[in-house]
C-alpha cells in the first residue's frame, strides 16, 4: 500500500473554504494502515551512516526525542508522570513558535487526538531554527458594516534572527500587546481568547526572556490546561542530539553527490509545477567545486545570524566555512568512520558554533529517523514532494507516509449576505444598459419632457437593423446605426444606471468588508475560547 504524497503524485492541495471546514488527507479510514506500512518500511531499512547503521540511529534518537520532550515540557507545565521514555509509536508535527491561525493550530489537537487512538506519543517539533519574520499580527476593528484591519506589533522589528536566539526587545511593547488588541477587537469579538492567553506568555516571558518561547510555552500550557497531552520540543534540541550529528556528518561527507540530486530533484519539481521562481520551493544548494553547499545553517552565539554552510572534502577531513570568517575542520578517516567528526560537532557547540538543519532536511530526519508519522500542513506537504524523491534517490529508501491537515476557522462576526455573485449581476446589468438599453425601456410610453422624444421611434429602427441579415457591403453601416441607436437610448435609462451604480458601490464595500472580516489567517488568539474548543475537538470526530 503506497499512501505517502511523493513528488510523482502532483495533486492539489487547496485549504478549505468553508468556515469550520477541514482537510484530512489520507482519510482517517485509512490511517492505521499507513501506519501499520511505516513500522514495516522503518524495520526493514538498511542505511550505513559513516559506520552507524539507520535502524540502530533512529532507535537512539527516538528515545532522546521522547526523553527530552517530556523534561523540556515538564519545566513549564504538567506531563504525564507515569509515562516512561520507552516509547512505542511516536506522532509527530511541527511549526514555528509564533502566533499562527487556528487551522494550523488544530494540528496540535488533531495529533493528540490521533496518537491518543493508536496509542502513540505526541510530540510537537517546534522549528526555532527559522528567522523571525514578523512581530506584528493583523488585527480587524472597526464594525461589521465598517470593518478596518491594522497591524498590532508586539515587539519591535529587529534584524532576522533564528527564533532560538531571539530575545523580547522591547518589553513595554510586548506586556501591552495583550490589551491593545483586545481593544481594538472588543467591537467585533467581545472576549477573545488573547485576554487569557497573553498574560500566560507574559509569565513565561520572564523565565525565558525569549520571544519564541514565550509564546509556544504559553500556548502548550493552554493545551495543558484543556487535556492535550502532547510533549514539546524544540527542533534546536534535536540538532544537538548524536544521532542527528552522525546524519549531519553523513551529509557533510556527502555533500557532492547530495547537492546534485537535491538540485535535480528541486528543478523537477519546478518543471512540474511550473514555478519560475529559483527561490522556490527552496533554493538550489550551490556548487562551486571544490565548495559544495550543504542543507544546513551555522552561526555563532555571539552573531545569531543565520549563515550557509559549505564543504570542501579533504582525504581525511571535511572543511566546513561560510565563505566568510566561520572555518572548522571536522576529521574523518580514511575508512569513512564518523565517530571523531561528530565529537568534533560537539566540541563546536560547546564553543558557540551551532548547527542546525534546514527546512527539507528537518523533516527528512524526523520523517524517516524520529517518527512513525509525520502531520504536515499544506505547505509543508507540498515542499515535502522534494523530500519524498530526496529519500529515494540519495537514500534509495522507500519514503514513509505523512498525513496532511490543515483546517478554516472564521471569527465569529456577522457578515452581510452579499457575493460576487451579486457584483457580476450587477456588472451585468450596467453591460445592458450600454449594449441593450431596450430591454429597460421597451414597452414605455415614455412622454416628451424636458427635451426628451418617445423612444418608440428608435426602437423600431434598432430592431429593423437588428433583423437585417450583415452582407459584406451592409455590416459596417448595420453596426454603426446600431451603435448609434444605443448611445441616443443612454438618455432614457439614466435613473436605472444611478440606482446600479448606486448598488455597485454598495456592494463592493459589503464585499470589502466581508473580505476583512472572512480571512482564515487571523491569528489564533483573536477567536473566543467557547468557539475555537468547539471547533477544535469536535471536528476529527465529524470527519472521523
Amino acid at each position: 500500500m503506497n499512501t505517502h504524497t511523493g513528488q510523482r503524485d502532483n495533486r492539489r492541495l487547496r485549504a478549505p473554504c468553508e468556515d469550520g471546514a477541514a482537510l484530512i488527507e489520507p482519510p482517517l479510514s485509512e490511517l492505521a494502515a499507513l501506519v501499520e506500512e511505516n513500522v514495516r518500511l522503518s524495520v526493514n531499512r538498511s542505511y550505513d551512516f559513516q559506520g552507524r547503521s539507520l535502524v540502530e540511529l533512529s532507535a537512539q534518537a527516538r528515545a532522546e526525542l521522547v526523553g527530552q520532550a517530556r523534561r523540556f515540557s515538564a519545566a513549564y507545565r504538567d506531563v504525564d508522570s507515569a509515562a516512561t521514555d520507552d516509547a512505542g509509536l511516536i506522532f509527530l508535527a511541527g511549526h514555528q513558535p509564533q502566533l499562527c491561525h487556528p487551522g494550523v493550530w488544530w494540528k496540535n489537537f488533531a495529533l493528540d487526538d490521533l496518537a491518543r487512538r493508536h496509542g502513540a506519543v505526541a510530540v510537537n517539533l517546534r522549528i526555532d531554527c527559522d528567522t523571525v519574520k514578523d512581530t506584528v499580527i493583523a488585527v480587524p476593528g472597526g464594525s461589521v458594516g465598517k470593518p478596518h484591519v491594522e497591524p498590532v506589533a508586539f515587539d519591535r522589528a529587529e534584524s532576522k534572527i533564528p527564533y532560538e536566539e531571539r530575545p523580547i526587545v522591547d518589553r513595554a511593547l510586548f506586556a501591552g500587546f495583550g490589551g491593545r488588541v483586545a481593544e481594538r477587537i472588543a467591537p467585533l469579538v467581545a472576549d477573545p481568547l488573547v485576554r487569557q492567553y497573553w498574560p500566560m506568555v507574559l509569565g513565561h516571558a520572564e523565565r525565558t526572556g525569549n520571544l519564541g518561547a514565550s509564546m509556544a510555552d504559553a500556548r502548550h500550557e493552554l493545551e495543558g490546561c484543556w487535556g492535550l497531552q502532547t510533549l514539546e520540543i524544540p527542533q534546536s534540541w534535536v540538532c544537538e542530539s548524536e544521532p542527528f550529528r552522525w546524519f549531519a556528518v553523513h551529509l557533510l561527507a556527502q555533500a557532492e553527490r547530495f547537492s546534485r540530486v537535491y538540485n535535480e530533484v528541486v528543478g523537477e519539481y519546478r518543471r512540474a509545477h511550473r514555478i519560475r521562481s529559483v527561490a522556490h520551493p527552496v533554493p538550489d544548494l550551490a556548487v562551486a567545486p571544490p565548495w559544495f553547499e550543504a542543507p544546513l545553517w551555522m552561526w555563532t552565539t555571539d552573531d545569531p545570524r543565520r549563515r550557509r554552510v559549505f564543504v570542501c572534502r579533504h582525504r581525511d577531513r571535511i572543511e566546513l566555512a561560510d565563505r566568510g570568517a566561520l572555518r572548522f575542520e571536522l576529521p574523518l578517516a580514511a575508512d569513512g568512520d564518523a565517530r571523531r567528526a561528530v565529537q568534533r560537532l560537539a566540541d563546536l557547540r560547546r564553543d558557540g558554533v551551532k548547527i542546525r538543519s534546514r527546512a527539507l532536511i528537518t523533516t527528512l530526519w524526523a520523517r524517516l529517523a524520529l517518527s512513525d508519522l509525520f502531520l504536515h500542513g499544506i505547505g509543508g506537504a507540498k515542499y515535502d514532494q522534494v523530500t519524498d524523491v530526496l529519500i529515494e534517490r540519495f537514500f534509495r529508501l522507500q519514503p514513509p507516509g505523512l498525513m496532511v491537515l490543515s483546517a478554516t476557522l472564521l471569527l465569529p462576526i456577522p457578515r452581510q449576505p452579499v457575493s460576487e455573485d451579486d457584483a457580476r449581476a450587477i456588472q451585468q446589468q450596467l453591460r445592458d444598459l450600454v449594449y441593450h438599453p431596450e430591454r429597460y425601456i421597451d414597452g414605455q410610453d415614455v412622454a416628451p419632457t424636458r427635451g426628451l422624444t418617445n423612444p418608440g421611434g428608435l426602437i423600431a429602427e434598432k430592431r429593423r437593423w437588428v433583423d437585417t441579415p450583415p452582407t459584406p457591403q451592409n455590416a459596417r453601416r448595420r453596426c454603426r446605426a446600431i451603435r448609434r441607436i444605443n448611445e441616443q437610448l443612454q438618455r432614457y435609462v439614466k435613473p436605472q444606471r444611478r440606482r446600479l451604480l448606486a448598488l455597485q458601490a454598495e456592494t463592493a464595500h459589503a464585499l470589502h468588508a466581508a473580505s476583512a472580516l472572512s480571512r482564515r489567517e487571523y491569528a489564533f488568539c483573536l477567536h473566543p475560547e467557547k468557539n475555537f474548543r468547539q471547533f477544535a475537538f469536535h471536528l476529527l470526530h465529524k470527519n472521523a
